[in-house]
């Protein structure tokens, strides 16, 4: 299955997770002044480092997954666009991939883990939450990222709530302190599905954002259009 983008496409075949909303706002939105390194924890297909290869002219993006066949597939994703000399694809998890690049320094950081999101639908409190075997790998996450993100750097993550609120306690052990929320809504009065945090050293007050996807079923609202109009070609 291909899925055509106006300036690159993607092979979703042997791909766990396809292309998706939270990976392609990921994408859009993630930010840092004029980065020149990036790296990308689990890829998946390859999606957001072909469009942050795309709105970066200059970054050089390290893509990293831990399934070696969806690796495989977003390498030649990579090899296949017009981007393929600025992207590196690492059939590696974060641990072993900070373990060989012990000096390796991020202007950006991105990641969208949906496999520990889908593992958290069924936990209904902070509190169990908290005990759930996977804020271990937030620990880790946040912990590594800290040591491999420039002073200037961002780390951008796309979250459900409860998992953004825990990430955020996390980050302050860190000194990664949280400077921009998106709450992401499908519709103007639903409740906040994910959420959308951007971290750095910097300790400031909150910037806090909301973004609609839908005016109505199957009518995408004009900021979700306005996002994505460089990269989708529905638009």
């Amino acid at each position: 299955m291909i899925f055509q983008f106006k300036q690159f496409a993607i092979n979703q075949v042997d791909c766990t997770m396809k292309v998706n909303t939270d990976g392609v706002l990921l994408g859009a939105l993630a930010n840092a002044d004029d980065p020149q390194m990036i790296l990308d924890i689990g890829t998946g297909t390859g999606v957001i480092a072909l469009m942050l290869a795309q709105r970066f002219p200059s970054a050089v993006i390290d893509a990293i997954d831990i399934d070696e066949q969806t690796m495989e597939t977003a390498i030649q994703n990579f090899e296949d666009s017009i981007f393929t000399n600025r992207i590196q694809g690492h059939p590696h998890s974060f641990e072993t991939y900070f373990e060989q690049n012990t000096e390796a320094k991020y202007d950006l950081i991105v990641s969208n883990p949906p496999f520990f999101i889908n593992s958290l639908e069924s936990i209904d409190s902070s509190k169990k939450l908290a005990r759930h075997t996977n804020a271990h790998f937030f620990e880790q996450l946040i912990r590594d990222a800290s040591l491999h993100l420039k002073k200037d750097g961002f780390m951008w993550l796309i979250l459900p709530p409860e998992v953004a609120t825990l990430v955020q306690s996390i980050g302050l052990k860190y000194q990664l302190f949280v400077q921009k929320k998106v709450l992401l809504h499908s519709f103007q009065h639903s409740t906040a599905h994910r959420v959308l945090i951007a971290m750095s050293f910097q300790q400031k007050e909150i910037e806090r954002q909301s973004l609609v996807i839908y005016d109505h079923p199957k009518k995408y609202s004009q900021h979700y259009q306005n996002l994505l109009r460089d990269f989708l070609t529905i638009f």
